[in-house]
């Protein structure tokens, strides 16, 4: 299974989610709501985590966190690893709680923040479990309306959020519940169909300073596809040219290294170069093995292919 890529760095911004084995419940009682959030607590006391907003589904949870130490994993382990000891030893059973590894998307907070408070308040709503988000007790939203719980939840850090509706902290919180409220019963974009390679949120600047900070000197690695999906990406076009300059005499085999390369070393689908082609996708399939077996028996065929492999992925190559 493809295992999802970590950026963790001091500051850092994600929203979290964490769903049940094999969709199972992961909170059967308010008890272990209630639980989660002292584990929650914990977190922030041990490493510092900061939690903007929260939100306890039935079968999964949602958390805005924010990484002041660059700790992602270690606050991640410790909260669902902690949670499955209590409820494991609550509920007298064994084995894992939670499905896999947890979701993490890195989020540019000035731009995304507000958003995505709003969207995590709204998951009851559009679950259709309350029909306003104020009735669902199992959210951050009402600390937000401030008419908190009797929890210890003094953890939640609602500035960031309220600060875009201005100092003056009533004035805010009621801007900010006419902000979800415009979204109540309306079909208001997912944040999430903004992602970069399904693990990144943010403005094409914020993208940059990522890829140039954190994935420069990142291997290509097949387990984690989204290292390969945030390369900058050549075109179709410019990866034909940049075979048929090193193989002009032969305009097929120039084709089929082409169709190799793009099968092996971009996110295109099959679909988009067969189409670029005008051939069907089974035989893009057919030509990338092939031409992956001839690579791999001909040294000189491998070593041309990744000249031009080098070549045309280091931007090197454009038409």
């Amino acid at each position: 299974m493809a295992r999802q890529l970590r950026i963790e760095y001091p500051g850092a911004f994600y929203h979290i989610t964490s769903r049940g084995n094999q969709k199972q419940a992961i909170y059967l009682t308010d008890r272990d709501r209630a639980a989660f959030l002292d584990i929650v607590g914990e977190a922030h006391d041990k490493f510092s985590a900061m939690i903007h907003a929260y939100c306890l589904m039935i079968n999964h949870f949602h958390l805005m966190l924010e990484t002041p130490l660059g700790n992602l994993s270690r606050i991640m382990h410790f909260i669902n690893t902690s949670y499955t000891i209590y409820f494991n030893k609550k509920h007298s059973r064994v084995g894992h709680l939670f499905q896999g590894r947890f979701k993490a998307i890195l989020v540019e907070a000035d731009a995304y923040a507000l958003e995505l408070s709003r969207y995590i308040h709204l998951n009851p709503v559009r679950a259709k479990i309350v029909s306003v988000p104020e009735h669902f007790p199992w959210s951050s939203y009402r600390e937000y309306m401030d008419t908190t719980l009797k929890l210890d939840t003094t953890w939640l850090k609602k500035d960031l959020v309220l600060g875009h509706f201005g100092r003056n902290p009533m004035e805010a919180r009621i801007r900010y519940v006419e902000y979800v409220n415009e979204a109540v019963g309306r079909d208001i974009a997912n944040p999430f169909s903004k992602t970069d390679a399904g693990f990144i949120l943010g403005s094409e600047d914020f993208i940059a300073r990522i890829k140039t900070n954190h994935l420069q000197d990142k291997p290509e690695n097949r387990e984690i596809p989204a290292i390969r999906g945030l390369r900058d990406k050549p075109t179709l076009e410019n990866i034909q040219c940049a075979a048929a300059h090193v193989y002009a005499g032969d305009a097929k085999f120039a084709r089929n290294v082409a169709i190799y390369l793009c099968c092996k070393n971009t996110d295109y689908c099959l679909g988009e170069i067969a189409k670029f082609y005008r051939v069907g996708k089974s035989t893009v399939g057919k030509i990338a093995i092939q031409m992956k077996t001839l690579v791999a028996v001909d040294k000189n065929l491998d070593r041309v292919v990744k000249k031009i492999e080098t070549t045309v992925f280091s931007n090197k190559w454009k038409v």
